[in-house]
């Protein structure tokens, strides 16, 4: 029997597809190890949406190839379709397989076998419909990932991903209903919805809100998220499954990217701050309780003091749970690669510690005001020490001291602190499970 390792690197929707190739690979007879020195076949999932993460998916590749010479190794997903080259020349390489075609790694490789010169196939994808042969595997994990779209067509100005995944397309409705059966009848108890860009789902007129209702029906199911969504996709369907108190987590992860409507203009993105700002403020308003996440990015070209000061009021006046600040990084063959007003380098560094620094008082703040009382919490991982971490709807980390086995239950839990953790990097709120009377 054949050993195989697949690592993932970048988004929430790599990790849904190499869940999927788990299950493929295993159908076929390998056995799954997460140490790529004992495989037979090493799969790299790499990402391109920044110049590190492109060096971190060389790096590994090179490691892996130098301490497990004999083992067959695969380049695969966005990097390996935008620079295919790049990844061939590594040595010991054996497969490079682009986004299109991914999914067909347990058919392209007969056998794990070192080749003499590497196979590249990364042909663009099309621009249909699509069905995907398998459903995720996620060991030990309550929550689960379940891809409804792939590409996009928005092409803002930075991101590689359109050049990377291909034009927006939506999966088969049918399709998305059968797997995520599957998923809840392994015992998942949360699904997160993801794509390149979930919010533009279209398979035959039905859209996003229509999946949301149908996966809600799914009855061994406890609760249906939505992953990253464009602020200008969000049906107000959406924000009513949201108040009305099902399945729906009431929680939104929304990419901000600046706070600066010029610099957004810059970026190509479909809307300015005062759109922007006026949204999360009406989704606040209908949906008590919502949790709102966000990704801003320092840097951009042409980024003023003042235009950078405007994101940090962004963050100040809302009341996000979760910050995510990235660093610009000018990728070649994006309108944005070569733009004039570069910020220097020291700048972007300055200024993405100072923000990442605002994001988590912003989010103890706003774990002050939102955790008093009690809360529903699904919880996760295997309670070492008798610790136990979980997320409420709204994307609220919650930690509490049992002795019991919480792993994949849904639990309240009555709050009573809020601390930083994970080095101070990150805020949870603390408790005790509620017993009922």
């Amino acid at each position: 029997m054949y050993k195989i390792a697949i690592e993932t690197l970048g988004c929430r929707l790599n990790q849904a597809e190499s869940a999927i190739l788990q299950s493929r690979f295993a159908e076929k007879g390998y056995a799954l190890t997460t140490d790529p020195l004992d495989a037979d076949l090493f799969v790299l999932h790499t990402c391109t949406l920044t110049g590190q993460a492109t060096s971190k998916s060389r790096r590994r590749l090179r490691w892996v190839a130098r301490r497990n010479p004999d083992a067959c190794v695969a380049a695969i997903g966005c990097y390996a379709q935008t620079d295919a080259d790049a990844l061939a020349r590594i040595p010991g390489v054996d497969f490079v397989v682009g986004t299109a075609h991914k999914l067909r790694l347990p058919d392209i490789i007969s056998a794990p076998v070192k080749l003499p010169e590497p196979t590249v196939i990364n042909n663009p994808a099309t621009k249909h419909g699509f069905e995907i042969a398998g459903t995720g595997v996620y060991p030990l994990h309550t929550r689960a990932n379940l891809k409804i779209q792939e590409g996009c067509d928005f092409v803002c100005a930075f991101c590689i991903i359109p050049r990377a995944r291909g034009r927006a397309r939506s999966r088969d409705y049918r399709d998305i209903l059968r797997e995520a059966r599957k998923l809840a009848a392994a015992g998942h108890r949360e699904l997160v919805i993801t794509g390149v860009n979930v919010g533009t789902y279209n398979d035959g007129g039905r859209t996003l809100a229509d999946v949301v209702k149908a996966l809600c029906d799914i009855e061994p199911l406890d609760r249906i998220r939505i992953s990253s969504i464009e602020p200008t996709t969000i049906e107000d369907a959406l924000l009513d499954e949201m108040a009305a108190g099902g399945k729906l987590c009431r929680y939104l992860h929304v990419p901000l990217q600046s706070g600066d409507s010029r610099t957004l203009s810059r970026m190509r993105r479909r809307y300015d701050a005062d759109v922007y700002r006026a949204f999360m403020e009406d989704a606040v308003a209908r949906v008590p309780g919502i949790g709102l996440g966000t990704d801003v990015m320092v840097g951009f070209p042409g980024e003023s003091e003042a235009a950078f000061e405007r994101s940090c009021e962004m963050v100040r006046a809302l009341p996000f749970v979760n910050v995510h600040v990235f660093s610009f990084s000018a990728r070649p063959r994006t309108s944005a690669y070569g733009m004039d007003q570069p910020v220097p380098a020291a700048r972007i560094q300055r200024r993405s510690e100072y923000l990442r620094r605002l994001a988590l008082a912003r989010q103890h703040a706003t774990y002050l005001e939102r955790t008093n009382g009690v809360m529903d919490v699904l919880f996760e991982g295997t309670g070492d020490g008798g610790l136990w971490t979980g997320f409420s709807d709204s994307y609220i980390r919650v930690r509490v001291q049992s002795p019991e086995n919480l792993s994949n239950r849904i639990a309240r839990v009555a709050v009573k602190d809020v601390e930083l953790d994970g080095n101070a990097e990150r805020v949870v709120a603390v408790g005790d499970i509620r017993r009922e009377s």
